[in-house]
C-alpha cells in the first residue's frame, strides 16, 4: 500500500475533528477557540510521542496491557493538570479536543505498521476500523481527566481512566490470538459506549452546574 504517511494522517485526525465539531454543539460560551485547536495539536504531539515510546518498549509483553494505559493517561493529565485548567469548566471541553488529537494519531500508525507486517488490505480495513475505536477511547478518559482536574479529584479520575482503557489494551494483545475482525469491532462497540457516557453523562454536568449556579445567584 503505496501511501505517504502525511495523507495517512488525515485518516486520524478528520474523524477526530468530525467528532470533535459534533460535541462542542451546546457548550458556545464554555471555550475559546484558540485553546481548543492548542490542545488538539498538544494532544496530536503528545500521542505521537506515546505511540514511539510504546513502540520501542514493545518487549515488556504483557505487562504492556497495564503499563501503556498508565503511561498515555499520564501524558494527557500533565498537559491538563496546569494551574490554568484547574477548577474551571471549560477544562472538560479542552479533555475532549486533547483526548481527540491524542487518538487521532494511532489510526496512521496502526495502518503503517500492519502494511509494514505484511497485513493485506482487508486487515489493514479491520485495523482502521478498530483505530476508531481508540479515539473514542482516548476522548472520553481525556474528558474523565479533565473532569477531574476541574473538580479538583484528578488522581480519582485519573485512576478510572486508566482502569477503563485497560480492556483497550487487553483486546489489542489477545489480537495475537484470535481473529482479529471481531476484536476490532469490540473496540469499537467499547469506545462508543465509553464516548457516549462521557459526552452524554460527564460533560453536560458543567451546564447543570452553571445553572444552579445561576438560580442561587437570583435567590441572593
Amino acid at each position: 500500500m503505496d501511501v505517504l504517511p502525511q495523507t495517512l494522517l488525515f485518516i486520524g485526525i478528520i474523524p477526530a475533528l468530525v467528532l470533535l465539531f459534533i460535541s462542542l454543539k451546546g457548550y458556545d460560551g464554555y471555550y475559546k477557540d484558540k485553546i481548543v485547536f492548542l490542545t488538539f495539536i498538544a494532544g496530536i504531539i503528545a500521542g505521537f510521542i506515546s505511540i514511539l515510546i510504546e513502540w520501542f518498549t514493545a518487549g515488556v509483553g504483557i505487562w504492556f496491557i497495564i503499563l501503556f494505559p498508565i503511561l498515555e493517561q499520564l501524558f494527557k493529565t500533565i498537559i491538563l493538570n496546569i494551574s490554568m485548567f484547574h477548577g474551571k469548566k471549560e477544562t472538560v471541553v479542552y479533555g475532549l479536543s486533547l483526548g481527540l488529537g491524542f487518538g487521532s494519531i494511532f489510526t496512521p500508525f496502526s495502518i503503517i505498521i500492519t502494511n509494514i507486517q505484511g497485513g493485506d488490505n482487508f486487515l489493514i480495513l479491520l485495523v482502521a476500523i478498530g483505530s476508531f475505536g481508540i479515539i473514542l477511547m482516548q476522548a472520553a478518559t481525556g474528558i474523565g481527566i479533565a473532569y477531574g482536574v476541574y473538580k479538583y479529584k484528578m488522581r480519582k479520575y485519573l485512576f478510572f481512566s486508566i482502569l477503563v482503557y485497560i480492556p483497550v489494551t487487553f483486546t489489542i494483545f489477545l489480537t495475537s490470538y484470535y481473529e482479529v475482525g471481531h476484536l476490532q469491532s469490540i473496540l469499537v462497540i467499547y469506545g462508543l459506549i465509553a464516548y457516549w457516557y462521557a459526552t452524554k453523562k460527564i460533560m453536560p454536568r458543567i451546564l447543570e452546574e452553571n445553572k444552579k449556579g445561576k438560580k442561587s445567584i437570583k435567590q441572593k
